[in-house]
């Protein structure tokens, strides 16, 4: 068994393909620098990410594969299963060896598996863009906070920029402790904060009362009361609803906090 660790980055694993065709030696196993290795194996090579490297592999890719295979693929990245580096090594081998596109041939298993891996993640982007919610605070700052199973936030960005471009506002993942803030004035940019700083609304996700904007409290009673209002008692379908609006993301809906 050939084994490659790497940092366990995008760009590390094409910097893996790159290292494979140079050795002629390629992996049956992709592992992050922290993951145990398994009692038995052949050869260890350690993966130094390397930008270039990345680049020159990406650059091929797209002389074989479309635009929307390409983002596709880069995307599923974000589904951060446990079988995603490998698969995603597998595909990239395949769509270099082959002598046509691959990307429409969902009779091969790492195909038709990445086709998959890439809709889970594009449905988990449709469903932030749904299920975010706002909470105003007292400097006038827009804050929501969310845990997606798939780090699909980098994916929604572009669609809040250009939806509340006026407007300052914070998406924050509390699972993977990291989000998104705008300015107001066109810019984006990604931000984390120190353990210390994580704390209140950056671990609850809800904004406590002295730090919610004056009439943020009446906003949200009248979000939730427009909520319950509408529901019409004789076609409640619980199950229905949870298929809409999954359970998962109650924990920061307005409206389910009444």
């Amino acid at each position: 068994m050939i084994i490659f660790r790497f940092d366990q980055t995008f760009e590390g694993v094409l910097t893996a393909v790159f290292e494979a065709y140079a050795r002629r030696s390629f992996p049956d196993l992709l592992l992050g620098e922290d993951e145990p290795l398994p009692l038995f194996y052949d050869e260890l090579f350690t993966v130094v990410t390397d930008v270039q490297k990345a680049e020159r592999v990406w650059r091929g890719l797209q002389k074989r594969l479309s635009a929307s295979a390409c983002s596709a693929l880069a995307q599923s990245w974000l589904a951060e299963e446990a079988e995603t580096p490998m698969l995603l090594f597998r595909y990239i081998r395949k769509a270099i060896d082959a002598p046509r596109s691959i990307e429409c041939d969902f009779a091969d298993p790492d195909v038709l598996a990445l086709s998959r891996m890439w809709k889970r993640v594009d449905w988990e982007r449709l469903r932030l863009m749904q299920f975010i919610r706002f909470q105003k605070t007292s400097d006038g700052l827009y804050y929501a906070a969310v845990e997606p199973e798939k780090n699909a936030l980098p994916l929604i960005t572009l669609h809040f920029r250009d939806r509340f471009s006026d407007q300052r506002w914070l998406i924050y993942d509390i699972r993977r402790a990291y989000g998104y803030y705008y300015d107001g004035a066109g810019e984006v940019r990604h931000v984390t904060f120190d353990e210390a700083e994580r704390c209140g609304a950056l671990q609850s996700g809800r904004l406590e009362q002295e730090r919610m904007a004056a009439d943020e409290r009446l906003f949200q009673s009248l979000w939730q009361a427009y909520f319950k209002a509408i529901c019409i008692k004789e076609r409640l379908n619980p199950r229905k609803h949870r298929q809409d609006m999954p359970v998962r993301y109650w924990k920061y809906l307005t409206e389910k906090q009444g």
